[in-house]
């Protein structure tokens, strides 16, 4: 059975950091691209980042561009979103995805684009 386990979320004070992790089992993901979403009370999912699967191509959402970094260790079936300069409209759930397609060059920034999806983590930032 195919698993993908967020873990690191919690409530932070705006400025903060916190450091996101996806676990993944039941398969291998180092062919496949990966990402994060989230999506906040009231909200649609949206496209945070995402990661080819070596790692040497990255893509962000221009609101969390500079801030957010996502990198893998496919060694450890795990991807991370490290988040600094947390923001109050950082607050909502966080989630990991992973694509079934290897070797995907062309990052996907829609849900759509994925096909695997964790139960999320919530980040919730306070002022």
């Amino acid at each position: 059975q195919v698993q993908l386990v967020e873990s690191g979320g919690g409530l932070v004070q705006a400025g903060g950091s916190l450091r996101l992790s996806c676990t993944t089992s039941g398969r291998t993901f180092s062919r496949n691209a990966m990402g994060w979403f989230r999506q906040a009370p009231g909200k649609e999912r949206e496209f945070v980042a995402a990661i080819t699967s070596s790692g040497g191509t990255t893509r962000y959402a221009d609101n969390v561009k500079g801030r957010f970094t996502i990198s893998r260790d496919n060694a450890k079936n795990t991807v991370y979103l490290q988040m600094n300069s947390l923001k109050l409209e950082d607050t909502a759930v966080y989630y990991c995805a992973a694509q079934d397609r290897i070797y995907v060059r062309v990052i996907s920034t829609t849900s759509a684009g994925y096909d695997y999806w964790g139960q999320g983590t919530q980040v919730t930032v306070s002022s």
